[in-house]
């Protein structure tokens, strides 16, 4: 990223009109403060417009990966400018969520715009004696159903969020549908 002199770029405090007034009809000292003026406008027009570099919904494109560093955000480079801005806006919530079947669903449907359902492994259990017997079995595999949202199904990009997200130690397979699951009935 780069701020870097704008060609006609005004400033907005130009410095010879801050020049005491015996320097006002100065040709040499208007010229030379009008030099610094060329310099200084970029960076005195970033500190104006500071907070907006702060807010993804009006950040400047090239800052946006700046952005996402600082809130610990992958963007993908290949995403629209939207698309970015929107995964920027949720980084708390989807923090929040991560590591979750619920977390999961959110980050497809927000970033590949498809639906989603997490199938999930062994579980959970808590007991008050040494011993028990874990839930579920041993090298139980999460299934994750995806079906068409705003978006068709990318398989390839469903897998590799899917793959960004999960934890090291937990495989994943991925089932495109071509329609929400069917409820099943109790």
């Amino acid at each position: 990223m780069s701020r870097h002199a704008i060609p006609g770029l005004p400033s907005r405090y130009p410095i010879g009109d801050l020049l005491p007034a015996m320097y006002a009809d100065d040709d040499l000292a208007q010229r030379f403060t009008a030099g610094l003026d060329t310099v200084l406008a970029p960076i005195l027009s970033t500190l104006d417009n500071l907070a907006h570099y702060f807010d993804p919904r009006v950040t400047p494109e090239d800052f946006a990966s700046e952005l996402a560093q600082w809130v610990a955000v992958e963007l993908d480079p290949a995403w629209p400018l939207g698309l970015r801005r929107a995964v920027l806006l949720r980084a708390v919530e989807l923090h929040r969520r991560r590591g979750t079947a619920r977390g999961l669903v959110d980050l497809l449907r927000l970033c590949a715009g498809v639906h989603a359902r997490v199938l999930d492994g062994a579980g959970a259990a808590w007991s008050t004696r040494p011993g028990t017997a874990l839930p579920g079995t041993a090298g139980g595999q999460v299934v994750v159903q995806v079906w068409p949202g705003r978006s068709a199904v990318d398989r390839q990009r469903v897998t590799a969020l899917v793959d960004s997200v999960r934890p090291v130690h937990v495989t994943c397979s991925v089932e495109v549908l071509a329609g929400p699951p069917q409820q099943q009935r109790r």
